[in-house]
């Protein structure tokens, strides 16, 4: 892939199964000012605070055994939902012209399932993927390390 190009009005999205930062350098190559265009938040707590019921159990067939079925991942579910809410929204964005390239940075498995989502129109527009989670670090910290990248 070779070095990020961070040219003047690129767009930069820093993602995580929660939250997604859409940025825009302001600045150039040499010195990328990202500013924060728009924020997306998913409420998505651990499974354990949204799963209350026992897992349940099924009949396997005319003997007395029964078996129990796995208990939901809602905790996934909720990241795997929130990576086609990403997907619908870069697809808005860029259908109304907002970017003409996109740099993509997000955990592997949250890329991997937004990457199934995105319309044509936005993967022509992907100039970079990133699988780091960066969401946690302040903007001049996202600077330095796509910089570095």
């Amino acid at each position: 892939m070779g070095t990020i190009k961070l040219k003047h009005g690129i767009w930069i999205m820093v993602a995580d199964g929660e939250k997604a930062l859409f940025l825009k350098n302001i600045g150039d190559n040499k010195f990328p000012n990202l500013e924060v265009v728009q924020m997306m938040e998913q409420d998505n707590p651990p499974t354990r605070e949204q799963g209350t019921d026992s897992p349940g159990r099924y009949n396997d067939g005319p003997s007395v055994h029964r078996s129990a079925v796995e208990e939901t991942d809602w905790h996934r579910i909720g990241k795997e939902r929130f990576a086609d809410d990403i997907a619908a929204r870069l697809y808005k964005l860029s259908h109304g012209g907002a970017f003409d390239e996109i740099v993509l940075v997000a955990p592997p498995m949250v890329l991997g399932t937004m990457r199934k989502k995105l319309h044509k129109e936005v993967e022509g527009k992907v100039t970079a993927e990133i699988p780091k989670t960066l969401t946690n670090h302040a903007i001049f910290e996202i600077e330095a390390l796509l910089r570095a990248a």
